[in-house]
């Protein structure tokens, strides 16, 4: 089924997953008035069903699916425009797989394979599709990769992309806990990260090299660490040639040691044990441990921010183009019951649905956020409460 443009009667859009991001992009996709169908589906629909009745819009209705199940999601798919993905991004497959079967379009925040051996897979998967697969569209990777074209578009050449992810977050009476999916976080930082360096990719032990980073104030000097990002993998594969490509994340002195232990002593794992009989996944129970991010709604105070530096040679000397985002989690409890870090990654994947829906991307088969246009999707973006900043410096 074909992506109906502004225009057209109707647009039956799923918001699959209603966690932290989830809940901003359907806030956001409600507002839109060429989508005329918004289900909001998930395995717990407690969150959903309380942004359902806050909003109280008679487009939105909300739906218990499990995403395991591929019969379950055919049928919350089939007769679809789009789907939106929002769910852990292991599932992402399955789902990206079926959205291909019901011809429904469809969106994530995180690229839907295990392994970076398997893109190549993945594109030759979907060069026959005839629907748009738009994969990695949340705030890291997505809005970070659109930032880092936009900077590049501004240089003659350029050689080096950074990205660093920071966050000042603060909860009173949490001492462990994370703003975004705790599992996918925790398994991020306790693999080996790769890193683009001279034109080849390599990697280094996970939370291999604390370096401090001075982020935008307010969020000012933070600890930051290489993480295994989609964005080394994309940047340095589609933007022309970058030589050295790197993401950092801002990560707490505690958390980190925290993080090292779980993993040297085998929690951080996603293969099952025995324990005493019963099949346990270790990272899961230790995330089980842990406070929901939609619990922690209202209690986060702090701000996160999103740079990219790119650099390179402008009209014959080095030059850096500085692109960046800030946003409050107070602000993003105030704009849509949620925290910064929510608030990003969902109106992020939001503005890709929506150019999407829009006509404004118009490729089959597999996009990735290099391939769409960035001054549309900033011009967007600042639609939404975010304001993108921008700094030129020659060095």
């Amino acid at each position: 089924m074909p992506i109906q443009s502004i225009g057209f009667e109707s647009m039956k859009v799923v918001q699959l997953g209603c966690g932290i991001t989830g809940l901003v992009c359907a806030e956001q996709l409600a507002k839109n008035p060429d989508i005329t169908e918004l289900v909001l589906a998930d395995y717990m629909t407690d969150a959903a069903e309380s942004l359902a009745k806050r909003i109280d819009n008679d487009k939105l209705s909300v739906v218990k699916v499990d995403a395991a199940n591929h019969d379950s999601v055919k049928r919350l798919l089939t007769g679809a425009d789009m789907v939106v993905s929002a769910i852990p991004g292991y599932f992402n497959r399955k789902v990206m797989e079926i959205a291909m079967e019901t011809r429904t379009n469809y969106v994530d925040f995180s690229l839907p394979v295990n392994q970076w051996e398997e893109f190549d897979d993945l594109i030759d998967m979907c060069k026959d599709a005839d629907i748009t697969i738009l994969t990695s569209m949340g705030s890291d990777p997505g809005m970070s990769d659109i930032f880092a074209c936009y900077a590049a578009n501004k240089l003659d050449s350029v050689e080096q992309i950074r990205t660093m992810d920071g966050d000042s977050a603060t909860a009173e009476g949490y001492d462990f806990f994370a703003l975004w999916s705790p599992l996918e976080l925790i398994e991020e930082i306790t693999c080996p990260a790769s890193i683009f360096k001279d034109g080849k990719m390599t990697t280094v032990p996970p939370l291999h090299e604390r370096q401090i980073y001075q982020f935008p104030e307010p969020v000012g000097p933070l600890p930051t660490y290489n993480t295994d990002h989609e964005e080394t993998h994309l940047m340095s594969r589609f933007i022309k040639g970058v030589k050295n490509v790197d993401f950092r994340i801002a990560i707490d002195d505690d958390f980190a040691l925290i993080a090292n232990t779980l993993r040297k002593v085998g929690l951080a794992s996603l293969d099952p044990i025995d324990v005493k009989g019963k099949k346990i996944v270790p990272l899961e129970a230790v995330v089980a441990l842990m406070p929901r991010p939609v619990d922690m709604i209202g209690k986060v105070k702090g701000f996160a921010a999103i740079v990219v530096e790119a650099t390179g040679m402008k009209n014959g000397k080095k030059t850096m183009v500085k692109v960046w985002t800030l946003m409050s989690h107070e602000k993003a409890y105030e704009l849509a019951k949620s925290n910064a870090t929510g608030y990003v990654v969902g109106t992020s994947g939001a503005v890709g649905a929506e150019m999407l829906a829009a006509g404004e991307i118009t490729q089959k088969g597999l996009v990735v956020p290099e391939q769409i246009p960035p001054n549309k999707f900033i011009e967007r973006l600042s639609k939404k409460n975010m304001e993108v900043a921008e700094e030129t410096i020659e060095l």
